[in-house]
């Protein structure tokens, strides 16, 4: 595991497109598509906006999602919507390549329809992402995998509705990608900032059995970029 402590927002955003450039540039060299995941949440935007500066190989770069919320995509909520904003509208992304998951179906409706879209494009074997980037709630939730919900235990779909405690924000419906999926990907990043995540992130660095974020445990590469709220120690 890498952990990678930056003095600020900025600076994270910063090493973390750094991260993906370099991430895409390898998975491109060794194969004709590359298979990005992306997040949801505030914290990666600065990311997007950071790469879609960047000379990455679009034409041959399929993008994906984690997790959605159940909102339009006009909703300031939408993890596509805030997305194509930052990234998608700002870079040469062919439409095609572009596999959302469908939020404003609902929960179960979009959850199905993202199964059989990946299956489409996958086959049987659960997709192996190039690389998921993932963020982290403050009570260790991951994608919208949270604790004790149903969905941890979820092994043979990849993907699947999932409903966040009354406390979550926001609380509404989720679809999210399954850990079979999350742990055969070839590198993981979480992106986590803030004091409020501080003592989740000691607990999944330092045994955090149970929290969703503990169980990604991907075959490649797992990192951990935190700033300096977020990471544990740092006064």
């Amino acid at each position: 595991m890498r952990v990678q402590v930056l003095p600020s927002e900025r600076e994270l955003a910063r090493a973390a497109a750094w991260y993906v450039q370099v991430k895409v540039l390898e998975a491109a060299h060794r194969r004709e598509r590359v298979l990005l995941a992306l997040s949801g949440g505030e914290t990666p935007l600065p990311v997007y906006r950071r790469l879609a500066k960047l000379a990455l190989p679009w034409e041959r770069l399929h993008l994906f999602w984690g997790d959605e919320r159940c909102v339009p995509v006009d909703d300031p909520r939408s993890n596509y919507g805030n997305a194509r904003a930052a990234l998608l509208d700002q870079a040469p992304i062919p439409q095609a390549n572009v596999h959302r998951i469908r939020g404003e179906l609902g929960p179960q409706e979009a959850a199905q329809a993202y199964e059989e879209e990946l299956r489409a494009f996958f086959g049987r074997e659960p997709p192996a992402m190039d690389l998921i980037l993932l963020g982290m709630g403050a009570d260790g939730h991951a994608a919208s995998l949270f604790p004790e919900g149903p969905e941890l235990t979820e092994y043979q779909r990849w993907v699947t509705a999932s409903q966040p405690p009354p406390q979550a924000s926001p609380a509404v419906g989720r679809v999210t990608l399954t850990l079979p999926v999350l742990n055969v990907a070839r590198a993981v990043l979480f992106l986590v900032c803030g004091g409020d995540k501080r003592p989740s992130v000691s607990r999944v660095l330092y045994g955090g059995g149970g929290l969703p974020a503990a169980m990604v445990k991907p075959a490649g590469e797992l990192a951990w970029f935190l700033d300096r709220a977020a990471a544990p120690g740092m006064g």
